[in-house]
């Protein structure tokens, strides 16, 4: 077996960029500042360390990363092995293609640093593919629980299959890869300093909330959306099942928004609340700064990227994308696969929550986070460690029919 279960291996780090509109493609970098909201570019300077000098070349990156992934993933066909924006050591931008061959075919990609790896991402999906059906074909009662093992990923950077552990729980991961048949030599340990926790809490809201006896449970709204002449808003799964009323405003004061037209958790965490008509949408993420972001469409941004969370716990905050297609186990509440993995913080209460890039493109709505136990956020926890996750956003428009209120 691989010593790579002995330790856990370092995994390199990169930094996220964000993605752009498609229409923001043949522009160039010395004015790409100027098309980003003020308020959004200072929260990006304030959670990033990105300057003002630094932000033409990273959005000039972004635009590259969009324009030539594609072009080097058919170039390189079957040793492709993944692609992400990095920051370098000179704090400039780069965006990187990995390839399990040689790299020539891409190599003459204007903006394209090809990295040469030992896995191509197919590899990489097929042990991850085999941690899925393990996880899955498990029998409550009668299969070994998971125990120690929080989540699992494929991870272009560290060209590998992160599985995220418990301090302690070493044996749990070697039981998990060893069960599933994955391959041992593609995967690594990381361990976790929090516990995954879904998003929702039982206090007084001030985004929507629903009764749960005498008190009232909480959530953030993510996107509006509409289905034919129904308006609503897209949102987590497990926030509330379909037919549920939720409100919005203070419980003292509190309003009937709708209800949950459609839920579904685990397996995904997806819903969307459909809203009586006297309401009005508008196509805006609060900045909680008395200002909002537009929301511009939803071209999903790359690994790499950097966006910014909306939620009524931890308001506005950013960071950047780590991995994609996460699962992540919530414990005895079931696992959720098909996330996306950050390292922006949140808290309980912002699930549900939208996710935006710089550009104003809609990513999705908090589903969890791996929280300090005992703790209401991840805050305080470093951003190197601290793991946020989100539901990508249009595989939920595509399930429900929704279409996105943009600006």
């Amino acid at each position: 077996m691989s010593s790579s279960f002995s330790s856990p291996r370092a995994l390199r780090r990169s930094f996220l960029v964000a993605a752009a509109s498609a229409v923001a493609l043949v522009s160039g970098a010395a004015s790409a500042s100027d098309r980003i909201d003020p308020r959004l570019q200072q929260a990006m300077q304030r959670d990033l360390g990105i300057s003002a000098k630094q932000l033409p070349q990273y959005l000039q990156t972004e635009r590259t990363s969009l324009l030539q992934a594609g072009a080097a993933e058919r170039a390189l066909g079957s040793t492709f092995a993944g692609s992400w924006i990095e920051r370098q050591a000179d704090g400039s931008f780069q965006f990187v293609v990995a390839s399990s061959g040689t790299g020539r075919a891409a190599r003459g990609l204007a903006g394209v640093q090809v990295r040469t790896v030992r896995h191509s991402l197919r590899q990489l999906e097929n042990s991850f593919a085999a941690l899925q059906a393990s996880a899955k074909s498990r029998v409550a009662g009668v299969s070994k629980p998971l125990g120690g093992v929080h989540s699992w990923r494929v991870d272009p950077v560290s060209n590998s299959v992160v599985v995220s552990l418990a301090p302690g729980a070493e044996a749990d991961g070697v039981d998990f890869v060893a069960l599933s048949g994955a391959d041992a030599s593609m995967v690594v340990f990381e361990t976790d300093e929090g516990v995954p926790q879904l998003l929702a809490e039982v206090v007084g809201g001030i985004e929507y909330s629903w009764p749960v006896g005498q008190q009232y449970g909480v959530c953030s709204v993510g996107f509006p959306v509409t289905k034919g002449e129904i308006k609503g808003f897209a949102t987590a799964g497990h926030c509330g099942k379909a037919g549920q009323a939720v409100n919005v405003g203070p419980r003292a004061d509190k309003i009937p928004l709708g209800a949950f037209s459609a839920s579904d958790f685990p397996g995904t965490d997806t819903a969307w609340v459909a809203v009586n008509a006297n309401h009005i949408l508008a196509g805006k993420v609060t900045d909680y700064n008395g200002g909002s972001v537009a929301v511009k469409g939803s071209v999903e941004a790359p690994i790499g990227a950097a966006l910014c969370r909306s939620g009524r716990t931890t308001f506005y905050k950013c960071g950047t994308i780590r991995s994609k297609n996460i699962t992540a186990n919530y414990g005895a509440s079931g696992s959720v696969s098909g996330l996306t993995e950050t390292n922006v913080c949140t808290g309980k209460g912002d699930s549900g929550g939208a996710w935006i890039t710089s550009e104003g493109q809609a990513q999705g709505v908090t589903s969890g986070g791996s929280l300090p136990v005992g703790s209401n956020d991840n805050c305080s926890a470093s951003a190197n460690t601290r793991k946020t996750w989100f539901q990508p956003l249009n595989p939920l428009l595509t399930k429900y029919g929704l279409t996105l209120v943009t600006d």
